[in-house]
């Protein structure tokens, strides 16, 4: 169930993408109806129109509603997360040395010592 939902709901994402493509496609597929019925220059086949000026109606009619969606204003919205409290991460003891697994050959010329107190420069005397 869960799976349909989500294959739906991805269809719907895609369908709302294409949506000028679509109009182009449905355009093709359905040509000589849309210029028997929705075509303005029937009386001028010499200009093999074919239905194009619908088409370019039904496309300003996509991009305008495109244009309206409210997705184009969450953009502008600005979000500031604050952490009250600093974070401290403690430094690991690990006093065994690591092993070496990708390079035995290598381990005589490995050493690991990992270091127990955090180094501090020398101060200048006042």
């Amino acid at each position: 169930m869960a799976r349909v939902l989500a294959l739906f709901l991805a269809a719907l994402m895609l369908l709302q993408t294409f949506s000028r493509e679509l109009v182009v496609v449905d355009y093709q597929m359905h040509k000589e109806s849309i210029t028997r019925l929705f075509c303005v220059n029937k009386d001028k086949p010499q200009l093999r129109c074919n239905g194009k000026c619908h088409l370019a109606k039904q496309l300003r009619k996509a991009s305008e509603s495109e244009s309206k969606t409210p997705a184009s204003g969450f953009a502008k919205v600005k979000y500031d997360v604050v952490l009250p409290f600093v974070f401290r991460v403690a430094a690991p003891t690990r006093t065994c040395p690591l092993p070496l697994r990708f390079a035995p050959a290598a381990s005589v010329h490995y050493a690991f010592a990992p270091a127990q107190s955090v180094f501090h420069p020398p101060a200048p005397k006042a």
